[in-house]
This record gives structure tokens, C-alpha cells and sequence, in this order.
């Protein structure tokens, strides 16, 4: 099946979208020798070469995805300066190598997603992804009446939350839908509405789900999962 060009280079990972049309505009690639003079061009990836600067790039086998349960007061780096113990310090040696998808807190805890394909790990965290993420948030004291401010969207200390749809559980429970992902976004909204966090679990990200999933557990996406949520973007 023939796809643009650019899009050819983002999904080997070689370079995004934009800087692959730049490349392409900085006259930097070649199809079958040729260099290309437009990003409006399609190509056949089983059939022709695509070089970069005179460097072949080859297509990416098949991404990878994989659903793992963070456990508690573990960094989302691959190595903190402060020695505390992050996610990589959870995994065993053979997927170490993966990239996080979004990052999760010190404290929080649930869904974090891990790939070995950084374009897809992009794409799955932009903003204009829409995503949603679901967390369940445990909180100080049950007065909700002010929770009606994060669902008609709020800024807080000049920055502007997008509204989130808040669902009460319990007297000390919320469940909570983000689309965003902005840095501490459930914690840092909520404490501006009165409810404080005591914990937060991320227990989805579209559709894949958290489950059974024990802390510092990993599991495999289905390729199918993948595909339709690339579909959605």
C-alpha cells in the first residue's frame, strides 16, 4: 500500500511528520535516488528506497505496546538524580529498553503505558489526542460542592484545565476523566475545588483498561487495541 513520504519517515521514527516535510523542503530526501522535491508523494515502502541525508531508512517492524501497573512511590524516569527507584527499576531486563507513554507522579499509582516506538508514544500524548484517561481519586473530606468548577473547565495559577467529567463514588471517592494531561492536572485541579488528594490510580487510557493488573506487572496490548486507537486520532 503506498503512503506519503512524510508520513513513511514519522512512523519509522526516524523524525515527526513536521521536520520530515522540512527535511523533505530542505531537499535532504530521495526516493530510488531521486530527491524529492514535494511532501506530496507517495511511495511503495516494500518497494522503494527512501534515504535521509544518504542514510537509508528502513520501515519499523510492528510497534509494540504494553499496559503496566506502576506501583507507589516510583519515579516515571529512567534515572533519578535523587536516587529514588523509578518504573525501570520495577521491569525485567528485557523491557527496560521501552519508552513511557506520558508520565504518572511519585504517588500515583495504576496505568502507565510503555512502547518501543517513540512516534506512537508521541502521537498517544499530544493534546490534540483527546484521549481519555481515567483515574479513581481517594480525597480528604467529602464536600463536593465544589467540583461543579473542574467540570465547566478552570485555570489555576494562570493555567487553563479543560472541564473534566467527575463522577462521586463515595464520601471520600471520586472517579475522574482527563483529556488533557497536563503535569499533576487530577491533583492540582481538585485541591483548587476543595478536594484535596490522599491517592490517585490511573486505571485507564482509551481503551485499555488497567484490570487485574498487579502492581509492577506488565502486560502486552493487542495490535488491534493499537490500530483502533490510531484510527480515533
Amino acid at each position: 500500500m503506498n503512503v506519503r513520504i512524510a508520513k513513511f519517515i514519522a512512523d519509522t521514527g526516524a523524525a515527526s511528520r513536521r521536520e520530515a516535510e522540512q527535511m523533505i523542503s530542505d531537499g535532504r530526501v530521495s526516493v530510488n535516488g531521486v530527491i524529492v522535491q514535494t511532501p506530496v508523494c507517495f511511495i511503495n515502502p516494500e518497494a522503494d528506497v527512501v534515504t535521509v541525508d544518504g542514510n537509508v531508512i528502513k520501515p519499523r517492524a510492528s510497534s509494540h505496546l504494553y499496559a503496566f501497573h506502576k506501583p507507589l512511590n516510583t519515579m516515571t524516569t529512567v534515572r533519578d538524580p535523587a536516587g529514588r527507584k523509578t518504573v525501570y527499576d520495577c521491569l525485567a531486563p528485557e523491557y527496560r529498553g521501552l519508552k513511557y507513554v506520558g508520565r504518572l507522579d511519585y504517588k500515583t499509582t495504576g496505568l502507565l503505558l510503555l512502547t518501543d516506538d517513540g512516534e506512537l508514544a508521541r502521537k498517544l500524548t499530544l493534546p490534540s489526542s483527546h484521549i481519555p484517561r481515567t483515574y479513581i481519586a481517594t480525597v480528604n473530606g467529602g464536600d463536593f460542592s465544589h467540583l461543579d468548577m473542574a467540570r465547566r473547565g478552570i485555570t489555576v495559577d494562570g493555567i487553563k484545565y479543560r472541564p473534566m467529567q467527575i463522577d462521586i463514588i463515595d464520601a471520600n471517592n471520586l472517579r475522574v476523566v482527563v483529556t488533557e494531561g497536563k503535569k499533576n492536572e487530577v491533583r492540582i485541579v481538585l485541591r483548587a475545588c476543595h478536594a484535596p488528594v490522599r491517592h490517585l490510580r490511573r486505571i485507564s487510557f482509551g481503551p485499555i483498561s488497567l484490570g487485574n493488573l498487579a502492581p509492577g506487572q506488565i502486560r502486552q496490548v493487542p495490535q488491534k487495541t493499537i490500530d483502533e486507537m490510531l484510527k480515533s486520532l
